[in-house]
């Protein structure tokens, strides 16, 4: 698999920290994919790009739970929800198979494990002409939900879900994180609260995985989509995983396996 590497150099001149050569980067991401099939994209804020597995990256998939993201910030957008420690989640009833969804969960806990039914809740106040609204207005991926307003954003058997690429996904990302979006700066900064992954001496690391299958059920998918902030600048990220059980775990470390290895965590 060939890297893209026709801007390499913003690396170089954005972010002193790499003194890597072009051969060196490709061989960090080779090494971190191994033998999962996937595709990754970085960009900073003025949309340079290096990629791998042109072909991936430019294929739409649902997005999984990568959809919290937005779902959590249109809920922030109308003050359906307003703090990260705030009752989110009460819990049905229903036992599940992931033991964390068998509770009542804060905000912050839902995201953190994240909670389908929790979300889907919130789905359903929003609505959906509001959420049309909002994803019309941001142009996400192939804007379609109309296989219902709690699971759009999920696989479906005999059910369409929305559609993105990870092109689109990091995209997008960098647009909200540069206020270029139409999203209230307070709604951002709790949204970037409820993605800190890790912090590190070398800057901060955000994101959101999802885990699910492509649009046909064929085969698992992970994603891990975020943004990692430096002490001289921001790198934007989208990465997909294809391949039996794989899932948004297995695409969240190979992202921070690149950036460790490059020296930029």
């Amino acid at each position: 698999m060939k890297l893209n590497l026709s801007i390499f150099m913003f690396f170089v001149l954005w972010i002193n920290q790499i003194s890597a050569q072009p051969e060196i980067l490709e061989k960090n991401i080779s090494e971190a994919f191994g033998n999962i099939v996937g595709g990754i994209v970085f960009i900073d804020a003025d949309n340079k790009k290096i990629s791998y597995n042109e072909t991936l990256i430019e294929e739409k998939f649902p997005p999984c739970s990568t959809f919290k993201i937005w779902n959590a910030l249109i809920g922030l957008e109308y003050g359906i929800i307003t703090s990260l420690d705030e009752k989110f989640y009460t819990w049905d009833g229903v036992t599940r198979s992931i033991p964390d969804w068998n509770k009542n969960l804060i905000l912050r806990e839902a995201f953190k494990v994240s909670c389908v039914p929790a979300f889907q809740n919130l789905a359903r106040k929003i609505g959906n002409k509001s959420m049309q609204k909002w994803i019309d207005s941001i142009n996400y991926g192939d804007r379609d939900i109309s296989s219902g307003i709690d699971d759009f954003w999920l696989p479906r058997k005999d059910k369409k879900s929305i559609l993105i690429s990870a092109k689109e996904q990091v995209k997008l990302i960098s647009k909200l994180i540069n206020k270029q979006l139409p999203f209230k700066e307070s709604s951002i900064n709790t949204l970037k609260k409820l993605m800190l992954v890790d912090s590190m001496p070398a800057g901060k690391f955000y994101g959101k995985t999802g885990s699910g299958t492509d649009y046909n059920l064929n085969t698992d998918i992970g994603w891990f989509v975020g943004f990692a902030e430096l002490e001289n600048g921001i790198i934007y990220f989208a990465c997909i995983v294809t391949g039996d059980n794989l899932s948004g775990i297995d695409a969240k470390k190979i992202v921070k396996a690149i950036l460790v290895k490059s020296n930029l965590m």
